[in-house]
């Protein structure tokens, strides 16, 4: 079979049903297709890090990442999220596309004990909470519980703001940080307090890989 093309996968992952009631004290946002895609499709074409391997998407709500990761013919893709409602979604969305190579796992990422998990997956792929108001730090969290479940790397979406304090984190951590996608789109309205109709949103997807010896990380959460 021929790869497919980023643009065929952007079509495929627009139809993909999102959040009905998003929950703002999960910080619910849709992953666009269009970022999907582009995400996806660059991890694969550059890295070669999803056809074939055992992915795990953190956070996973309705499924973009996961579906698209399927499509691209990952080996399986195991979706996290705490959101019974969000996982429901995600598993009509496989029946539909008639995907396989998923699986579903409802679990609070703060409560997850990562290590049972340690280099279970090749690759981690996630669009995390912003981490922001009530919910600080949690992109953090996510991204540490990501390093010690990824055998090889994590490829992870975060607010462009956010790059000098990931990469502090990667510093600390002992894992190489690349930028390998900036990317611009309007997110629109969600919930009711939002006053505009969309925002623009300049996010960026950061490649953290795993090669140097996680005896140095500090203990997972730890301060």
């Amino acid at each position: 079979l021929k790869a497919m093309k980023m643009k065929e996968l952007e079509s495929c992952l627009q139809q993909v049903d999102t959040f009905e009631e998003p929950k703002i004290l999960l910080e619910q946002y849709p992953t666009s297709a269009h970022i999907a895609a582009c995400m996806l499709y660059t991890i694969q074409s550059t890295f070669d890090d999803i056809e074939g391997k055992l992915v795990a998407d953190l956070g996973c709500g309705c499924g973009v990442l996961s579906i698209g990761a399927a499509m691209l013919d990952a080996g399986l893709c195991v979706g996290f999220d705490i959101d019974d409602d969000a996982l429901d979604i995600f598993r009509r969305n496989a029946e539909e596309f008639e995907i396989s190579n998923v699986d579903l796992i409802q679990c609070d990422m703060c409560r997850l004990e990562p290590e049972a998990y340690a280099e279970k997956f090749d690759t981690v792929i996630m669009n995390p909470p912003f981490g922001t108001k009530h919910n600080q730090g949690m992109d953090m969290k996510f991204l540490r519980a990501a390093l010690t479940m990824a055998k090889t790397a994590v490829y992870s979406l975060h607010k462009t703001s956010t790059r000098e304090h990931i990469q502090k984190k990667a510093n600390d951590w002992g894992v190489k940080m690349e930028v390998i996608a900036e990317l611009r789109y309007d997110l629109p309205a969600s919930y009711k307090f939002h006053k505009k109709k969309s925002v623009r949103l300049h996010q960026t997807v950061h490649v953290l890989q795993l090669n140097v010896t996680q005896d140095r990380f500090p203990p997972f959460f730890g301060k």
